[in-house]
């Protein structure tokens, strides 16, 4: 007896003492829970905004004016930005995906020489290039909406999925430039030239259906009338 009773004793210290630990941990656990997550550096927002942004451009492709309409973000605020042309974009090249957007909305490049550079995603609204040397550029996904490019030179382009509707492209050179998936909604092709360009099925039916695309141009693109 004096056995079984030394038994039930310690069976109920050790759950006595069990019970207080949980009472005492318990507390230590509910702090944990209760901590507030750490908070992003600013930073960190803003690229994954940029990315976000141009990752959403590159998903949904070339956006025909008629059918939908793109919600762009304010200007950069940078004082440079229009500078970034200059230097292009390196990251994602191919899906038009960057850390920040390349916005050259309304900026000047008349006559300037953009040559090799990778302008993936670039926001082109209303900006000008008149003139400008454009030659064995890459411009995978950029928006051109209203964009003027009379006279640019194109040669060796690479002209994948741009949204070119309302833009200008009046005497534009695309001799040997790859172009597919584009849109050219209202855009003015009058004397431009595509000789040699490989343009894709889709393109050259668009392209094709343009009023301003006339006589020797459309011979040029394929055109079967």
């Amino acid at each position: 007896v004096n056995a079984r009773t030394h038994t039930l004793a310690t069976m109920a210290l050790c759950m006595s003492t069990s019970a207080s630990v949980a009472k005492v941990a318990r507390p230590a656990v509910r702090a944990s829970a209760e901590e507030k997550p750490a908070s992003v550096p600013r930073r960190v927002t803003k690229a994954l905004a940029a990315a976000a942004l141009s990752a959403s451009i590159a998903l949904a492709g070339p956006v025909s004016s008629a059918n939908a309409e793109i919600r762009l973000p304010p200007l950069d605020p940078d004082p440079e930005r229009c500078e970034r042309a200059f230097v292009g974009n390196t990251i994602g090249q191919a899906n038009a995906v960057s850390d920040r957007i390349l916005d050259l909305r309304q900026c000047n490049y008349v006559d300037k020489d953009l040559s090799t550079k990778t302008l993936s995603g670039a926001l082109m609204v209303d900006a000008t290039f008149k003139g400008a040397n454009m030659t064995e550029v890459v411009m995978s996904k950029a928006y051109a909406v209203n964009a003027d490019f009379t006279g640019a030179n194109f040669t060796n382009a690479v002209v994948d999925r741009v949204t070119f509707d309302g833009a200008n492209l009046s005497n534009a050179n695309f001799f040997n430039a790859v172009i597919t998936g584009a849109t050219f909604e209202g855009t003015n092709l009058a004397g431009a030239q595509f000789d040699e360009a490989l343009i894709g099925k889709e393109d050259v039916k668009k392209l094709c259906e343009n009023p301003t695309l006339v006589e020797e141009t459309r011979f040029q693109v394929g055109c079967r009338n």
